[in-house]
C-alpha cells in the first residue's frame, strides 16, 4: 500500500475531518477511515462490505470492468494455459514463479504429505452414508487439528509452513474419500508416482477390483479447474478465513470455516445450480422457451452460469475453461447425456443472441466447469467440494499473509443499531 498526500474531507455534524487516501498499485484509491470513530464518534455503514477494503494484500487483483484476474501480477489465462496447479500454488504462497529445482522440491513435499492419518478413517465412518460430501469436508478439515498437533501454533513460522503444505496436499484425499464414503466404495490411497490432478481422479474413480488409467485430457482439464479456482481476492469464504484467523484460531479451523462459507449456494454452488438448470430445461427443443423466459423481466427465471457479479464484461477464466470443456466433450461425447446436449446448444444459442451480448451475459467459469465435472462422472454434490479443494491454496495464502501482517488485529465489524433503547425489566406477573 502506497501512502498518498491526498486526503478526503468528511463533514460530520458541521465539523470537517481529514482522512488519508491511499493509492494502490492497481485499482481505485482507498479512503482510510480507521481513526474516524475516535475522531468523529461515527461509523461508516456498508452492508456486504462492497465499498470497504478489509485488508491490504499482494496476492490477487481483479478488475471486473476489464475482465482481468491477476495472481501476483500474472494473468490467469496465461497461468492456466502455460502453467499447472502446483506451480500456481507456489506462486500464490511465495510470491514468485519457482525455479525448476524449487518447483521440484515443492512438488515432492506436497506429494509426500497426501496421506491422511489412518485413524481419520474412523472419523469418516461416524457420518451417515447419505451425508453430503461438504458436510464431511467441514468436519474432517476441522478435525485435522486433533490429528496434527505439531502444526497448530500460528506464532511458529515453521508450523505455519507445515500446516500450509498439509492442507494443500491432503485436501484431494479428503475430498476423494468424502466421495467414496458417499458412494459406499472403499477408500483409495494416494500414489506418489501421479501428479496432483491425476491422483485425485484415481482416488475418486478407481476400485480395488481393477487398475485405473488416468486419461491425460481429463487430468489436464481437472488441473485447469483447480488452477482457475485457486484464488479470487477477498470473496466471502476468503474473508471468512481471514476473520476466523484474526482471532488466532488454528489453520485447520480457519480453512474449515472457509469451506462452510463456500457451501452456501450464493457462493460455491453456482456450477451445481447451472447443472440443475440444464436438467430443468431437459431437452434441446425447450431451449428457445427458456431463453425467452430469461429475457422476460417479469419472469424470475435466470440463466445460471451466464454473467458474473464481479466481472462486468467477461470472465477471463471462461475462455480457458471452454477449451477444456470442448476437449472433454470431444473425448467422452454427449450423445447419451441430455444435460450436456442442452449445455452445448444453450451455449451456442446464447452466444448468437444479441440480447445476451448487449447485457454482457457471457458463459462464465461455473458454466463450463459444471459441464466438465458432469461429463467426467461427478455427481453435483461433489462440485462444491472440488471448488473447496481448488480454493484451499488461496485461503492458505491469504491466511499466511494475514498472520505475518504487523497490522493484524481481531476482526470486529460495527453495526447500525435499530433495536429498543434502554428499558426496565418488567416482572412476569405485570406483563
Amino acid at each position: 500500500m502506497t501512502d498518498s498526500k491526498n486526503t478526503a474531507t468528511l463533514t460530520v455534524h458541521g465539523k470537517e475531518y481529514e482522512l488519508p487516501v491511499h493509492s494502490p498499485t492497481a485499482g481505485p484509491d482507498v479512503v482510510d477511515i480507521r481513526k474516524l470513530y475516535g475522531q468523529a464518534g461515527v461509523f461508516t455503514y456498508d452492508p456486504g462490505f462492497t465499498s470497504t477494503a478489509s485488508c491490504d494484500s499482494t496476492i490477487t487483483y481483479i478488475d471486473g470492468e476489464k475482465g482481468e484476474l491477476l495472481h501476483r501480477g500474472y494473468p490467469i489465462d496465461q497461468l492456466a494455459e502455460k502453467s499447472h496447479f502446483l506451480e500456481v500454488c507456489y506462486l500464490l504462497l511465495y510470491g514468485e514463479l519457482p525455479a525448476a529445482k524449487d518447483l521440484e522440491q515443492f512438488e515432492t513435499t506436497i506429494t509426500r504429505h497426501t496421506m491422511l492419518h489412518e485413524q481419520m478413517q474412523y472419523f469418516y465412518r461416524g457420518f451417515r452414508r447419505d451425508a453430503h460430501p461438504m458436510a464431511i469436508m467441514v468436519g474432517v478439515v476441522g478435525a485435522m487439528s486433533a490429528f496434527y498437533h505439531d502444526s497448530t501454533d500460528i506464532s511458529d513460522p515453521r508450523q505455519r509452513e507445515v500446516a500450509s503444505h498439509r492442507l494443500i496436499a491432503k485436501m484431494p484425499t479428503i475430498a476423494a474419500w468424502a466421495y467414496k464414503y458417499h458412494t459406499g466404495q472403499p477408500f483409495v490411497y494416494p500414489r506418489n508416482d501421479l501428479d496432483y490432478a491425476s491422483n485425485f481422479l484415481r482416488m475418486c474413480f478407481s476400485v480395488p477390483a481393477e487398475e485405473y488409467e488416468v486419461n491425460p485430457i481429463l487430468s489436464r482439464a481437472m488441473d485447469r479447474i483447480f488452477t482457475l479456482h485457486a484464488d479470487h481476492e477477498q470473496n466471502a469464504s476468503t474473508s471468512t478465513v481471514r476473520l476466523a484467523s484474526s482471532s488466532g484460531a488454528n489453520p485447520f479451523a480457519c480453512i474449515a470455516a472457509g469451506i462452510a462459507c463456500l457451501w452456501g449456494p450464493a457462493h460455491g454452488g453456482a456450477n451445481q445450480a447451472c447443472l440443475e438448470m440444464l436438467e430443468e430445461i431437459g431437452s434441446v427443443d425447450r431451449i428457445p422457451e427458456y431463453i425467452a423466459r430469461a429475457k422476460d423481466k417479469n419472469d424470475p427465471f435466470r440463466l445460471m452460469g451466464f454473467g458474473h457479479r464481479v466481472y462486468k464484461n467477461f470472465d477471463p477464466r471462461a475462455k480457458v475453461m471452454k477449451q477444456s470443456a470442448d476437449e472433454v466433450l470431444d473425448l467422452l461425447g454427449v450423445e447419451n447425456n441430455p444435460k450436456l446436449q442442452v449445455a452445448k446448444e444453450l451455449e451456442k444459442e446464447a452466444l448468437q443472441d444479441p440480447y445476451f451480448a448487449e447485457k454482457k451475459l457471457f458463459p462464465n467459469v461455473d458454466f463450463y466447469s459444471g459441464i466438465i465435472l458432469e461429463a467426467m462422472g461427478f455427481p453435483t454434490s461433489m462440485f462444491t467440494p472440488i471448488f473447496a479443494l481448488s480454493r484451499t491454496v488461496g485461503w492458505v495464502s491469504q491466511w499466511k499473509e494475514m498472520i505475518a501482517d504487523p497490522q493484524n488485529k481481531i476482526g470486529r465489524p460495527r453495526q447500525l443499531y435499530l433495536g429498543e433503547t434502554l428499558r426496565d425489566y418488567v416482572d412476569i406477573e405485570n406483563r
